[in-house]
């Protein structure tokens, strides 16, 4: 891969919102010829496999309006200003879950669809867990727990498709992924 990346020759934000903004960019391509870019600025976000002395999963149930549908999720939040992902797991789990973990491992960072957005989610183990809770945002919802094996189920008949969820999930799994 020895080509040279598409040079920017111009960049114009069309669109600025709380949480992201839009830039469409001009690029000259290796060929010569120039192309439209839209690129979706987002400020990141963490997503936590909350897992309680029991082994079960502390899952969020809430109404997605960009899916128009409810979805099962991992409790996730997108990082604030300057916030770094393990203060922002801390502050997502009290608000979303109610609970601290005492024990929190950094699974991977990913980043979701790098076709078109520039954001980056941090992926954590949350263990070992004692009561800490903040007030929600304006959000609504439910807080569900589930055994591994339910999640597992809910993943396979499409209730959860959520892929930071997915994939949190199943990189969390003793079984499945240490030592592979």
């Amino acid at each position: 891969m020895s080509r040279e990346p598409e040079e920017i020759l111009t960049r114009e934000v069309i669109y600025r919102g709380p949480y992201i903004s839009v830039e469409r960019l001009t690029v000259a391509l290796p060929s010569g010829k120039t192309a439209t870019r839209d690129v979706v600025r987002h400020p990141g976000a963490v997503g936590m496999v909350v897992v309680d002395d029991q082994g079960r999963l502390h899952l969020v149930r809430q109404y997605r309006r960009a899916i128009d549908d409810w979805s099962v999720e991992i409790p996730a939040g997108t990082l604030e200003p300057n916030e770094l992902p393990e203060a922002a797991v801390d502050r997502e789990l009290g608000e979303e879950v109610g609970v601290r973990a005492r024990r929190v491992e950094h699974l991977m960072t990913f980043v979701p669809s790098p076709g078109m957005l520039d954001e980056r989610v941090h992926l954590y183990l949350c263990r070992d867990l004692e009561p800490n809770v903040l007030d929600r945002e304006e959000e609504s919802f439910d807080v569900l727990q589930v055994a591994r094996d339910e999640a597992h189920a809910m993943i396979r008949c499409g209730e959860i498709q959520d892929a930071k969820s997915i994939l949190g999930i199943y990189l969390s799994d003793p079984e499945r992924v240490r030592g592979s």
